[in-house]
C-alpha cells in the first residue's frame, strides 16, 4: 500500500472520517447540540439496564469517544471493526423499533466504510511488515560483489 498513494489517500480519508465522527458524536451525547439523541434510543434498552435514558446515552457517548480515539491509535484496524459492529448494533436497534429506518440504512452503509478501513489497514500493516522484513534481510545478508 505504501507504493500506491491512492490507497494511502483512501486510508487516511477513512481514518480521519471514522475517527472524528464517533469522537464528535460521542461528545455530543453529553450536550445534545446536533440532535436530541435519546429519541433514537430503543426504550427497551434503559429498562433492561435499569438506567435512565440520559445515563445510557452518556455511556454510549463514552464508548463512541473511545472508539474514535482508538481509530487514531496504532490499533486502527481493530478499532474499525469495533466501529463497524457498533454501527450495525445501532442499525439493529433502530430496525427493531421500526423507526428511523433511513438512519438505520445510513448506519449500515457507514459500517461498510468502517469495514473498508479495517481491510485497508490490514493491507497497510502487512505492507509495512513486509517492507520492514525486506529491509532487515538486506541488512543481515552478506553483500556479494
Amino acid at each position: 500500500m505504501q507504493s500506491d498513494p491512492r490507497l494511502n489517500h483512501a486510508w487516511w480519508t477513512l481514518r480521519i472520517g471514522f475517527g472524528l465522527a464517533p469522537l464528535l458524536v460521542g461528545l455530543d451525547k453529553f450536550f445534545n447540540v446536533l440532535t436530541s439523541w435519546e429519541m433514537y434510543l430503543n426504550p427497551v434498552i434503559p429498562r433492561l439496564l435499569h438506567l435512565s435514558a440520559p445515563t445510557v446515552m452518556h455511556i454510549v457517548g463514552v464508548v463512541e469517544v473511545f472508539a474514535g480515539l482508538l481509530i487514531f491509535s496504532r490499533f486502527t484496524r481493530y478499532a474499525a471493526y469495533i466501529v463497524m459492529a457498533w454501527l450495525l448494533a445501532i442499525s439493529a436497534s433502530l430496525l427493531t423499533q421500526g423507526l428511523f429506518l433511513d438512519i438505520a440504512v445510513r448506519d449500515i452503509e457507514l459500517s461498510l466504510g468502517a469495514f473498508a478501513l479495517a481491510k485497508l489497514s490490514e493491507v497497510r500493516e502487512f505492507g509495512l511488515l513486509e517492507n520492514a522484513s525486506e529491509q532487515n534481510r538486506s541488512l543481515t545478508e552478506p553483500k556479494t560483489a
